[in-house]
């Protein structure tokens, strides 16, 4: 019987997608490289630590928050998808379990009222998480969240709410993770390359060209999926609702997405709702 795999939107065999921290000002000048280059991603936003309008920080600090209405103005310039972070940016492990719940439904919350949207994606503050933590988010409706545990490959995750990255952009083997990831083809299985980081460390190691030289490398391909963390959730979310019979001859897809994947030497198309069979 031959190899099904899945393809992302469109029939890509790729994946790529940014998450970065924090909201703070360098936010600004990654959305300017982000757009110039067709990248997206999610930002992870902690709305119980926005400061003051007027805020003026001390000459020489680095993390520089901003105010809300300054980071909803940035924002609005990127096609990048909005999640939580925890109210306070509090590590979930040993909280108890309603305060951890609170600074998750809280964020959740303050996050919808501001963009207008339904926040279903988290980013574990210090990357500290445990059993427990998993199971607060899955109750306060969270599909996936972020951890800071680099693979260095691109396979498509298993668990959604541990969800590693394929690694930070200080990286050393950052630009040939890029290259190997551009120059892969005819891979048995869909890959995917989830880069995650804080804006501010860029303007920390003074390198702002890495981010720069890692988007020129992996823009523009025709076989990449340019999408935001939330959008390749529910991609292989839907995916994973298609329904085949034995023979593998029928193909139901009950979702409300297109789906695509590779059966042998076919290229399949199912649009949302429909069924697709295969001819000899």
């Amino acid at each position: 019987m031959p190899n099904l795999i899945m393809r992302f939107k469109d029939g890509k065999p790729k994946a790529l997608t940014l998450s970065y921290d924090d909201g703070v000002e360098q936010d600004e000048k990654l959305i300017d490289i982000a757009e110039k280059y067709g990248l997206k991603g999610t930002f992870n936003i902690n709305s119980g630590c926005f400061p003051a309008d007027d805020i003026v920080y001390a000459p020489g600090t680095i993390h520089r928050r901003m105010p809300q209405k300054r980071l909803m103005e940035a924002y609005a310039k990127s096609s990048w998808e909005i999640a939580a972070h925890a109210y306070t940016h509090a590590s979930l492990v040993g909280l108890p379990v309603y305060v951890a719940t609170d600074e998750i439904l809280r964020d959740r919350k303050e996050l919808e009222k501001l963009f207008h949207t339904v926040i279903r994606g988290f980013a574990y503050p210090y990357g500290a998480y445990d059993d427990r933590s998993v199971e607060i988010l899955k109750n306060c409706g969270i599909c996936y969240a972020r951890t800071v545990r680099s693979t260095r490959d691109f396979s498509v995750p298993q668990d959604w709410l541990r969800l590693p990255a394929t690694c930070h952009h200080n990286d050393p083997e950052l630009m040939k993770l890029a290259e190997r990831f551009v120059n892969m083809e005819n891979s048995r299985t869909p890959l995917l390359f989830y880069l995650w980081g804080h804006s501010y460390e860029f303007e920390v190691q003074n390198n702002w060209e890495v981010i720069e030289e890692f988007a020129k490398t992996v823009s523009g391909k025709a076989d990449i999926w340019y999408a935001t963390n939330i959008e390749i959730y529910d991609y292989c979310h839907a995916f994973s609702q298609l329904i085949f019979d034995t023979e593998m001859t029928t193909c139901i897809n009950p979702t409300a997405s297109d789906l695509w994947f590779s059966y042998g030497d076919k290229e399949v198309h199912v649009p949302a709702g429909k069924v697709w069979k295969r001819t000899k």
